[in-house]
């Protein structure tokens, strides 16, 4: 369309006030795009008037318009921590693990995000730390916890963004003027992740990991079929320092050697009528470690070993090799505390509003698993489930209730045996260097 058509048609529809005829077609090209200009303005105005709109709403309109560009300008503008002071800080928190990969980020992508990264990432949103890079900020996690691993009293520590100056934040009385941590966290994370706590002036020197007095562990497990006395009677045995290397998964990566840990507590204690938990309470812990320690106290209870296979097991002149066999599942087991030196915690007011409505979200997702964990025993109750016929068959308990079946139980240390420590340290090493090899050629 030309564009003395194109003024003709949005002539028609805005006529000019004037009753002087123009002769468009003498005019040139700028003189033609200035009057099409003219037109559509006020063809606009028109329509608006049409619509009700008064002059003084249009007005608004367009500042309106104005101000939601600038606000979007604002906040594609990059934020300025430079800007900010920052201050060390511990967060304590809870999370149920079945839906992560783990505690810990992972060099590698996960087909499940870790809690460590949820919780990161909704501090990177809220502009509480910088970056998705721990190292940037001073990072450091309490205990280590595997894919399906709940934690009840998991703590880290690190640097976050703080609205006091450095000498304001030593004043307690101005705790108050400071970030609420705790609820805005809360109000980004899932209801799976909650944080409880946080304390604002850790001892000096603090870490989470180093500086953790012991972890305590709880795994839990229905007792049907399993003699709980010699289950108890075995547990006991596992306190004082001993050599772990055959309940723990060995990691060459790691290049480790010493196996000693020290447990200064551990029992079985009954919850209730069906169900116990394997108690346990140690400075620190190994790979794997208390799957695999749960794992040989089901094959007590089910009386395929005797009690006496833990302290063989705990002797690595008689058991130097750990021999083959299945660790207890990953869903029971709780991390469900963790002990620090005396700590200023800071916890929300449960009267507060804002601390109501974390309580309502995990109150609201623990009724949730409730409802579906009953609606599971009537359905099982209802299939007539019975798992105590297998034809001859043994199925060791894993604590997952499928279990492993076989058709004949091997004892455990006539079964073949893992590579030594050793072993596994110099094989991870020769395929470091070998790696390295390839990439210099």
């Amino acid at each position: 369309m030309g564009l003395v058509s194109k003024i003709l048609r949005i002539a028609r529809i805005v006529p000019r006030p004037s009753p002087e005829k123009l002769e468009y077609s003498k005019w040139n090209k700028d003189k033609l795009i200035d009057r099409i200009m003219d037109l559509e303005g006020e063809r606009k105005r028109k329509a608006d008037e049409g619509t009700g709109e008064s002059e003084a709403k249009v007005s608004k309109k367009r500042k309106t318009d104005k101000g939601e560009l600038k606000k979007r300008k604002k906040k594609d503008k990059p934020f300025d921590f430079s800007k900010y002071n920052t201050r060390f800080i511990a967060l304590k928190f809870a999370y149920l693990g079945w839906n992560y990969n783990g505690l810990a980020i992972q060099k590698e992508p996960t087909p499940l995000p870790t809690v460590e990264g949820t919780i990161l990432q909704a501090m990177n949103a809220c502009k509480l730390v910088p970056s998705m890079t721990p190292q940037d900020y001073n990072f450091s996690r309490c205990g280590r916890t595997d894919k399906g691993v709940s934690a009840m009293n998991q703590v880290i520590s690190l640097k976050v963004r703080s609205n006091l100056t450095n000498e304001q934040q030593l004043d307690e009385s101005l705790d108050k003027k400071e970030i609420n941590y705790v609820h805005i966290l809360n109000q980004i994370l899932p209801d799976d992740i909650r944080v409880s706590a946080v304390c604002l002036r850790p001892p000096k020197g603090f870490d989470a990991r180093f500086s953790c007095q012991h972890r305590h562990y709880r795994y839990l497990f229905r007792g049907d079929d399993l003699n709980i006395e010699e289950m108890k009677r075995s547990a006991s045995l596992f306190e004082g320092e001993h050599d772990f290397r055959n309940f723990c998964k060995l990691d060459g990566s790691k290049q480790i050697t010493n196996y000693k840990r020290t447990i200064k507590h551990s029992s079985i204690i009954k919850i209730n009528e069906t169900m116990f938990c394997f108690d346990l309470i140690g400075s620190a812990f190994l790979w794997h470690q208390v799957r695999c320690m749960m794992a040989n106290l089901f094959l007590v209870g089910q009386g395929l070993e005797k009690v006496s296979l833990i302290s063989d097991m705990l002797d690595i002149e008689k058991v130097k090799q750990k021999p083959i066999y299945d660790m207890a599942s990953d869903i029971p087991l709780i991390l469900y505390d963790c002990s620090f030196p005396e700590m200023q915690w800071i916890s929300t007011d449960q009267s507060d509003f804002k601390a109501l409505q974390s309580n309502r979200r995990v109150f609201s997702l623990a009724l949730d698993y409730k409802l579906k964990s009953t609606v599971a025993d009537i359905f099982a109750d209802t299939l007539s489930v019975d798992q105590s016929d297998l034809g001859g068959r043994t199925r060791i308990n894993l604590g997952d209730g499928k279990g492993k079946v076989v058709t004949t139980y091997e004892a455990m240390l006539q079964r073949n045996f893992m590579d030594s420590v050793d072993t596994v340290n110099e094989k991870f090493k020769k395929r470091k260097a070998s790696k390295r090899g390839s990439v210099i050629s």
